[in-house]
């Protein structure tokens, strides 16, 4: 059973930042808004610990969902399902429940 969701911020950040950092029970969590969808995994690539909030997000095409690429050696992870698509990281990340309601944004806690 997943806890609490937990309020963040106000949504309309995402519209001046490129993502939004929390800590969650202990876990960093990076938010980001991708073509009016909100992601959330844990800002730490599985390969080397490196942080992933400040990494490139590439938008999900019909042949490929939408991705997290990390900045040290280009470890690619599903943002749908915290999946390691790429080398040199072969663990998946760890992603969140997110939700707008409320004009907030919030995560579930694990």
């Amino acid at each position: 059973m997943r806890g609490d969701w937990i309020d963040i911020a106000a949504a309309e950040q995402l519209t001046s930042t490129p993502h939004l950092d929390a800590e969650i029970d202990g876990y960093r969590v990076t938010i980001v808004r991708l073509a009016g969808d909100l992601y959330a995994f844990e800002d730490r690539c599985t390969h080397d610990g490196e942080s992933l909030a400040d990494a490139e997000i590439e938008a999900g095409s019909a042949t490929g969902p939408p991705v997290v690429v990390c900045p040290r050696h280009g470890a690619r992870f599903c943002l749908r399902h915290g999946t390691a698509l790429t080398p040199p990281a072969y663990e998946p990340v760890k992603i969140f429940a997110v939700r707008e309601r409320g004009g907030r944004i919030e995560v579930q806690s694990p």
